[in-house]
């Protein structure tokens, strides 16, 4: 969510704020006694013709994320520093983070407000992404030295998203309720896609074939369908779980037959076909659902409970909880993806200024990292995979 004078003010309307940013639960561990499912080799397959155009191939029509298993990592990760980035958006800085160690090893200015640092479509550069509006930047760090470069002004950035082509990088102007099509190499903007109807638009993800994304609109309880070739709004959904729902994350589960949404206020994943054309069910998870994360081996999912500071690990093949991590003391995952070996789960610490590093075999907490005020949307780099699609970890 975006924590500036604005979206207060959008909060008040809604009478979300109590809710939104309760304390978490008092002080309990109950971890999931859950073992990790061995690999499954991906099937090499033929490419298929029915994607959408220039969109690189799948390696196996049976998991969209064949390319991030452990190892596969890209020519563009050669040199690449082990690092992870936290955007902090309350004090204006990105501290950066020894993966090694679990300390702060530097820290550099990431504009006003940042909330994301996003991979590149190429791997080649992250983007901090700052929206303070009227203005807002974009500032890249070179991953293999680490540090930032020279701000790109681009307005009300607050997420960045890129189509499966590589062709467009689709920044989220969530206060103009915008989605903003720009040239990834030269930033000039292409065209303005504005989407009125979807009030704090938010988060996305594509389907298997490229054609469609499955767009959040955190403050109208809705979803709203994109189609990426011909840049227009084809189809809108009304949430209906709560009626004061808040979707955050969206993510194509790795068969690419089901995308799992999760809603902070119904406090679970709604599932909606892989077509994103109709909604077909619902799995609670907890209080402040917010984040989704895949394994290695694409047969977990992990959702941040942020409300009341745990993960949900669901079955990917049956879309069930199989397990549950809570943070002791409690605490407010957020924002993260895996290491590139997919032992553990990097998570932000929204409301209390750390970051959360979860074995993902055990469930147990590793480390709990002291960094800026207001850590967001944070990247952990080398990452397998060809390409990025955007956000903090979406490789395919």
């Amino acid at each position: 969510m975006r924590l500036r004078k604005a979206f207060l003010v959008v909060m008040g309307i809604f009478g979300l704020m109590a809710a939104a940013c309760s304390d978490p639960e008092p002080d309990r561990q109950v971890l999931a006694d859950v073992a990790a499912p061995a690999a499954v080799p991906a099937a090499p397959t033929q490419p298929r013709a029915d994607v959408l155009a220039g969109m690189p191939p799948r390696l196996d029509s049976r998991d969209v994320y064949a390319a991030t298993r452990p190892g596969q990592l890209s020519e563009a990760m050669n040199g690449v520093r082990n690092l992870v980035y936290v955007p902090n958006s309350r004090d204006n800085t990105v501290s950066v983070i020894d993966p090694n160690t679990f300390k702060v090893v530097d820290t550099f200015p990431g504009g006003n407000e940042p909330q994301h640092v996003v991979p590149s479509y190429d791997l080649k550069t992250l983007y901090v992404t700052a929206d303070k509006v009227p203005a807002g930047t974009l500032t890249p760090i070179d991953p293999k030295t680490g540090k930032p470069g020279t701000p790109l002004q681009v307005q009300d950035p607050y997420n960045l998203y890129f189509t499966p082509d590589g062709s467009s990088a689709i920044v989220v102007a969530e206060y103009y309720k915008r989605l903003d099509f720009y040239d990834p190499h030269t930033w000039q903007r292409q065209m303005e896609l504005p989407v009125p109807d979807c009030a704090g638009v938010n988060h996305m993800d594509f389907t298997a074939d490229g054609r469609l994304a499955l767009v959040t609109c955190e403050f109208a309880n809705k979803m709203i369908v994109l189609d990426v070739a011909g840049r227009r709004q084809v189809r809108t959904f009304q949430l209906d779980r709560v009626p004061n729902g808040m979707p955050q994350d969206s993510r194509l589960a790795p068969d690419g037959g089901t995308f799992y949404v999760a809603d902070m206020m119904a406090g679970g994943v709604y599932l909606f076909d892989g077509a994103a054309s109709q909604q077909i069910g619902f799995v609670p998870t907890g209080k402040g659902a917010h984040g989704i994360y895949f394994s290695r081996d694409s047969r977990r999912a992990f959702v941040a409970n942020r409300g009341e500071g745990s993960v949900s690990v669901l079955d990917t093949r049956t879309n069930q909880p199989i397990g549950k991590w809570h943070i002791p003391g409690g605490g407010s995952p957020d924002m993260g993806g895996l290491s590139a070996d997919g032992k553990q789960l990097w998570l932000s610490g929204r409301h209390h200024n750390e970051v959360y590093v979860f074995d993902t075999d055990t469930g147990h907490l590793l480390a709990r990292i002291r960094v800026g005020a207001g850590p967001h949307g944070l990247t952990y780099m080398p990452q397998p995979g060809r390409y990025s699609l955007g956000h903090t970890s979406n490789f395919r």
